[in-house]
Order: C-alpha cells, then sequence, then structure tokens
C-alpha cells in the first residue's frame, strides 16, 4: 500500500518565533546562504504542490507571485475570499480544511508543502492536517510579527526527528506532529480560513 501524502511546513522563522515582520516584510532573510541552501533542493524535489494562506500568496505576488516555484507545481490558495480574476496554475480553495485535506491526501503525487503564513498553518494544525514541521531557526530576534502558528489555545505534541546546525547559525528542527491521543484530547474543533 501506497504511504499517503505528507502535508509537511517548511518554512523558516526568527530565533524569536516569527515568519514575517507584522507587514509582510520578510527582509530579515535577506543572508547568504551556505552551499545546500539547507536541503531547501532536496525538499523541493520531494513536493508537487504547495498550500498558500491568501495574505501569504497576496504577499508573494510583490515578488513575482507563485510561478518562480512554478514547474508544474499545483498551487492552491485557501481563502473565502476568492480573486476577481483567476491566476493561471492557482487553484482558491473554500472548503473546510479537513475535508479538503482528505481529498488532497488521497490524489496521488508526491508530498504537499504547506506554504503558510501562520493562520492557515493553525487551521491545519487544528484539523489534525499537518504531518510535519521543518524549521529553519535564523539566528536574529526581529521583536514582534506574524507567528509561526496562529495564536490559540491548543496543546499538540511533537516528535522530534532531527536537528541540523548550519555554518551561518541556522538550525533546522524537523518534527513530526503526533495524532491528538498522544496529547490526551482532541485539538480546538474551531477551523477558520482567512
Amino acid at each position: 500500500m501506497k504511504p499517503k501524502r505528507r502535508i509537511i511546513v517548511f518554512i523558516a522563522t526568527s530565533a524569536d518565533g516569527y515568519i514575517a515582520r507584522g507587514d509582510g516584510n520578510i527582509d530579515w532573510l535577506n543572508r547568504p546562504r551556505p552551499a545546500g541552501n539547507y536541503g531547501y533542493a532536496a525538499f523541493f524535489r520531494s513536493i508537487d504542490t504547495i498550500l498558500w494562506g491568501r495574505r501569504t500568496y497576496d504577499e508573494s505576488l510583490t515578488r513575482g507571485g507563485p510561478d518562480p516555484f512554478g514547474w508544474g507545481l499545483r498551487n492552491y490558495v485557501l481563502s473565502h475570499r476568492p480573486p476577481e480574476t483567476q491566476t493561471p496554475g492557482v487553484e482558491f480553495i473554500q472548503q473546510p480544511v479537513r475535508e479538503f485535506a482528505r481529498k488532497l491526501r488521497a490524489q496521488p503525487g508526491k508530498d504537499v508543502w504547506m506554504m503558510g503564513g501562520g493562520g492557515v498553518i493553525g487551521s491545519f494544525l487544528d484539523a489534525d492536517a499537518i504531518d510535519e514541521f521543518m524549521i529553519h531557526v535564523i539566528p536574529i530576534f526581529i521583536g514582534e510579527g506574524i507567528p509561526l502558528i496562529q495564536p490559540r489555545h491548543r496543546t499538540v505534541k511533537l516528535d522530534l526527528l532531527s536537528s541540523r546546525r548550519f555554518a551561518d547559525g541556522v538550525v533546522r528542527l524537523h518534527y513530526r506532529v503526533l495524532p491528538p491521543a498522544a496529547s490526551g484530547k482532541r485539538r480546538s474543533g474551531k477551523v477558520s480560513l482567512t
């Protein structure tokens, strides 16, 4: 039996846990990268689909849109606000997260990259629809911004699969998300899209 497609958050955070400044700016990520770019190429070969929250997608449009990731990838934007005009290669999804994730996993294909942001990551986490986190902690504090996961009362246990320190001080933490039974209770039942 073929294993189900995994939904993986592959992301960078500041050392204080933010994925962007409050206005979406990621200027603090503009830094030299070591050879191998933190395993990005290998990860990219393992996926064929990218999931975007609406704000992250809109911010990507200021940087050329999802096309730089292109190469035949499927792009889904989860939002209650579909655009007035459709972008080729991008599908806007308005169905419940749990249902969408179940259908996505049932399709043949490679793993799925959860691009973010914090709101859609939180919604998928609350729907038990994230399998792994690969968090690249950048050695910088930015003081305030958009957190990795939208704040909400939740308890989600993780299993550390690996950690790696890179020459420039970046640390990659690779976690598997444990099922809700491992924490003894179900995650928040309220799941929303941005």
